[in-house]
């Protein structure tokens, strides 16, 4: 049997060099005309590929860089044919592939230059370029490209995404920042460097966790963001599963998507710190005035017909912060009577749900919220408890951070700065200030009501690092049956959102699990300590301050001292010292032009103190 297959293969490779023979025979009679016509004007030189630029986290550990890759191809007219069995065997021995799948492909072109293998590693073409240097493989062509290389593997693949044909950006950054990266062809030997926003070991350390949480509550999806609420810097970008880029190709193209950004949800009672701080900062309820939240809220309309929304226990009466702990329905339901239908809507449009972030995939899903024509009776105090509104995890950390940073929605950003290969910047983050959401006072009131919620009173106590004051929201969500249309009894989304230190918030951190399969689905639960472990990472490798936590009740109201903020009359103040967070409100001047650079504290400003300001302005803050 042996014999007689390396017969019939050798009877084949013979027919392939009598077809490779005529092919040749034709390709000369075409060079030969082509010798009298001269060379065609039209045709233009290839450019040598210019090395793609690094991709780096904020502190300079490289993520993706260039790495020389290697084609496999073969001119029909050039082989040896004396020497095509034994140079095919040996390619194909090299590649890992049946010779004659190669025969297949070289018989079933038409072109003379064909492509065996793309992409391939310096290793395995090494036994095949010291083939070469001895003047073996005749027509056999080794070609040097660009290919990239992932050093970290999965680590934040999603946001990275992942290049394809000819090295070009397919998804995430390497998509979005395809051209800088790419550089230029001619003078330029490499393009430019992206640095991102993330801290490449908080993104480990979250990937950790959240690896560990999909596998024990054996979900679908699972996403955390960290954020800095002072910046709008997007810390760490997680979803699970996730994916190697150095290998794309086998997974599935789900598996690759930013869901971070496309997936919009239900997010459930997380919502309500948005719901209650728009009711809040429009004037119509105070931090102490009380509901009866007696397991139910009801509503019976004039038709007759009773809107009923239950709790999971009667609380009786119960303020801001208990209805924030509790995470009443009932409260936020009779919260939101008091709000008109339009006003709420234009409240809750305020925080950035309904549009797009500008930092997500190019299908950045914006979410969705009808317009108040088109809600029924019970849609308000529904959205009021994060139902019949869909957001991303994308925009869920965003407004947390803008309920942080008292009240200022900041435009997101996951790309730091863009150098030159001269080290050269050709762009800087700079903090954009959108629109003021809600009111300073509002946004500490909202914060000291979510410490209650880390209290031992609260849904959140599980979620509370001891010796930091931490604002907690923990959520529950059913999730829609796509075959019904009606809420799932088995499918849910559960959630907490964490902001650290609560006193003096700079980071923001969201955990949704999508579909949990495991002993429970609530997000005080299940959500609650992953977040936990992930504020325990980010207040280590960050730096955050540890000290005495302050527990609070529900019961009683604690003052956030809030920091003055910066102010800016005709003569320039002193702004050294002046915090970021402070400076914030400075970025809503529409007279002035204002650019913060750095982290931190203001360390030198431009102009100098008491130089006259007038309309337009131009200030220049660096901090550090």
């Amino acid at each position: 049997m042996e014999n007689y297959a390396q017969a019939r293969f050798h009877r084949r490779i013979v027919a392939l060099v009598v077809v490779l023979a005529i092919f040749a025979a034709v390709v000369f009679v075409r060079y030969a005309a082509l010798a009298f016509e001269g060379p065609d004007s039209t045709a233009v030189a290839e450019n040598t590929p210019v090395e793609r630029g690094r991709i780096l986290d904020r502190n300079g550990k490289v993520l993706a860089f260039d790495i020389p890759k290697f084609n496999i191809a073969i001119r029909k007219n050039e082989i040896d044919p004396y020497r095509i069995t034994e140079d095919l065997g040996l390619v194909a021995r090299a590649l890992n592939v049946n010779a004659a799948t190669l025969e297949q492909k070289i018989r079933e072109s038409s072109q003379n230059f064909v492509y065996l293998a793309k992409r391939l590693d310096v290793d395995k073409v090494k036994p095949l370029q010291e083939k070469q240097d001895k003047g073996q493989l005749a027509g056999f062509v080794l070609e040097e490209v660009n290919g990239r290389i992932y050093p970290e593997g999965r680590l934040a693949s999603h946001l990275l995404g992942f290049t394809g044909e000819g090295n070009r950006g397919l998804e995430g950054i390497e998509y979005k920042y395809n051209t800088a990266l790419a550089g230029t062809d001619g003078d330029k030997a490499r393009g430019n460097d992206v640095y991102l926003t993330i801290d490449a070991r908080l993104q480990y350390a979250l990937e950790q966790i959240s690896r560990k949480a999909m596998s024990d509550n054996k979900a679908e999806l699972l996403f955390m963001m960290a954020m800095d609420v002072n910046s709008g810097e997007v810390l760490a970008y997680v979803q699970m599963p996730d994916f190697d880029p150095n290998n794309f190709g086998n997974f599935k193209e789900s598996e690759r998507e930013d869901r971070l950004s496309v997936y919009s949800y239900e997010p459930g009672s997380v919502f309500k710190i948005f719901s209650m701080a728009s009711i809040l900062d429009a004037g119509l309820i105070t931090p102490k005035t009380m509901f009866n939240c007696d397991g139910a809220y009801r509503k019976i309309l004039p038709s007759g017909e009773q809107i009923v929304i239950k709790d999971l226990h009667p609380y009786g009466m119960l303020d801001l912060a208990g209805i924030l702990a509790k995470s009443s329905n009932a409260g936020a339901g009779y919260a939101s009577d008091r709000m008109s239908e339009s006003e709420f809507y234009s409240h809750i449009l305020n925080f950035g749900f309904s549009e797009k972030t500008g930092i997500g995939s190019p299908g950045e899903n914006p979410g969705s919220l009808r317009e108040p024509a088109k809600w029924s009776a019970r849609t308000k105090p529904t959205v009021a408890i994060g139902q019949e509104i869909r957001v991303t995890a994308l925009q869920m950390i965003t407004a947390a951070s803008a309920m942080a940073n008292g009240g200022i929605l900041l435009k997101p950003d996951t790309v730091m700065r863009i150098e030159d290969a001269d080290g050269k910047a050709l762009y800087s983050h700079e903090t954009v200030a959108v629109r003021r959401v809600i009111s300073p006072e509002t946004s500490r009131a909202i914060l000291t009501a979510m410490e209650s919620a880390a209290s031992l009173e609260g849904t959140g106590w599980r979620a509370k690092v001891s010796d930091v004051r931490m604002a907690v929201k923990t959520g529950t969500a059913q999730m829609i049956d796509s075959k019904t249309r009606a809420y799932s009894d088995t499918d849910y989304i559960a959630s907490t959102l964490g902001i650290l230190p609560a006193d003096n918030p700079k980071i923001a951190v969201y955990v949704a699990i999508v579909k949990p399969k495991g002993e429970s689905y609530l997000g005080g639960q299940i959500a609650a300590p992953i977040l936990r472990d992930a504020a325990e990472s980010a207040i280590d490798i960050l730096g955050l301050p540890r000290g005495k936590s302050q527990n609070t009740s529900h019961g009683g109201l604690v003052t956030i001292q809030e920091p003055a903020p910066a102010v800016v009359g005709t003569k320039m103040p002193d702004l050294t010292g002046f915090s970021k967070r402070q400076l914030l409100p400075l970025l809503l001047r529409s007279d002035l032009e204002v650019r913060l650079t750095g982290d931190g504290y203001v360390v030198a400003q431009s102009p100098p103190v008491g130089t006259a300001v007038e309309a337009g302005t131009r200030i220049v803050l660096r901090l550090q």
